[in-house]
């Protein structure tokens, strides 16, 4: 690892990019296109990784319905990263902020003001998971662009050694980086425009790897019903609008009487489309959910069998 930290060079996301060596020189035009021909690699990365991803998703989505938990650890750009979607998953699935959570190196602090120093310290990384009790029900999700994060590397090692599923999420090809961990998921996107300015297309890319592993469990977990987030946190104007279109459109309600729906749930969507669709009181219908696991789609088969 001192070799790796003395010199980086040879990492992918470190080499310089051919087609933007005269970025300074081009117009602001033909800038623009250079950066949007690199980000096409985003799209081609997640396709070729699209069979881990889905790995990642299943063993992901079991641990959470065993009882565990999804840590993202990350330094930089790449925390941030992290921070961002477990941030979004209370608002958009309704679960509770202890589900998904984001470990950045430097805390709170980094996410507004750089503070990359600290992601030289492996320690640092494991006392972590040692503060969040990680076990073997857990997932930790270890995020680096290059692939070397001190942080991350020690965050994952501790994380192997207390048994819980360990995924790495770089954009350097594993001979560039080796490492240890149950799902290995690359997502080489060729060196940036900017040559070394990760928060480009690795950030990017990342970004994109995130939203699908977190959507995807979440939709194994039945938190979806066909495309709508029928678990949404109905918490201002925007999502209680949200919530409307939602039943409005799965049902025969006016938004009217949606709303009165709504109001009788507790403002609860999903428990309001089954109160409307199996024609259950609300105690009946949550305990209807309970039974199978917040899954809307199986309730709703299960109470269909049983009239």
């Amino acid at each position: 690892m001192t070799d790796t930290l003395n010199n980086r060079g040879y990492l992918l996301t470190e080499q310089i990019n051919p087609n933007s060596q005269n970025l300074d020189q081009l117009s602001t035009l033909e800038m623009v296109r250079v950066f949007n021909q690199e980000d096409q690699r985003t799209v081609d990365a997640i396709a070729t990784a699209a069979p881990l991803l889905a790995k990642a998703i299943d063993r992901t989505a079991t641990s959470l319905r065993n009882g565990g938990r999804l840590f993202y650890v990350g330094a930089g750009t790449s925390g941030r990263l992290g921070v961002l979607d477990a941030a979004e998953c209370p608002p958009t699935f309704c679960t509770p902020p202890e589900l998904v959570q984001g470990i950045l190196a430097g805390g709170p602090p980094a996410l507004l003001r750089s503070s990359e120093a600290l992601e030289d310290l492996p320690a640092d990384g494991a006392a972590t998971m040692a503060t969040h009790q990680i076990s073997a029900l857990d997932v930790v999700v270890g995020i680096t662009a290059g692939g070397t994060t001190p942080y991350v590397h020690g965050a994952l090692q501790e994380a192997n050694l207390r048994g819980a599923t360990t995924i790495f999420m770089a954009c350097v090809p594993a001979d560039q980086v080796d490492i240890e961990v149950d799902i290995d998921l690359r997502l080489p996107v060729g060196p940036e425009v900017l040559a070394g300015s990760t928060r480009l297309k690795s950030g990017t890319v990342t970004k994109m790897a995130l939203n699908i592993l977190s959507t995807g469990v979440m939709v194994k977990l039945g938190k979806v019903y066909g495309n709508r987030m029928v678990d949404v946190s109905v918490t201002n104007t925007k999502l209680h609008d949200r919530a409307l279109r939602i039943i409005s459109a799965l049902t025969d309600l006016s938004r009217d009487q949606a709303d009165g729906l709504l109001n009788r749930s507790d403002h609860k969507v999903k428990l309001a489309l089954l109160m409307h669709w199996a024609d259950l009181d609300k105690a009946t219908a949550q305990t209807a959910l309970e039974h199978n696991e917040g899954n809307l789609r199986q309730a709703l088969l299960t109470v269909s069998h049983k009239s």
